[in-house]
């Protein structure tokens, strides 16, 4: 028996499957010909400053689900501070490894 036709299913122009690795290269180059990031720095001139200065990179262990949290995070806060109205910066961390 098909259960298909049964299941109350949103209508929605959203594929089934994200595909980002076919997606994802036509979006940047759409982002780079429109000079997207270009046009959100220019019109946030004069806006007061908010910068978000990340600390080194994780040298220490391996990479695990948190340092993606963690950079996701932090690149909300940018952009959420930035639609908030501010001149929004993210200064990425230095080299730790000659430490």
């Amino acid at each position: 028996m098909d259960y298909k036709k049964t299941l109350n299913l949103p209508d929605t122009p959203f594929p089934m499957r994200g595909d980002l690795a076919r997606r994802e290269p036509a979006w940047i180059s759409q982002w780079e010909e429109n000079h997207v990031y270009q046009a959100i720095r220019a019109a946030s001139r004069g806006r007061p400053r908010f910068v978000l200065h990340d600390g080194p990179p994780y040298a220490n262990g391996d990479i695990h689900i948190g340092h993606a949290v963690n950079k996701i995070l932090k690149d909300i806060i940018v952009k959420s501070r930035n639609m908030a109205g501010y001149d929004a910066h993210y200064v990425p961390g230095w080299d730790c490894h000659g430490m």
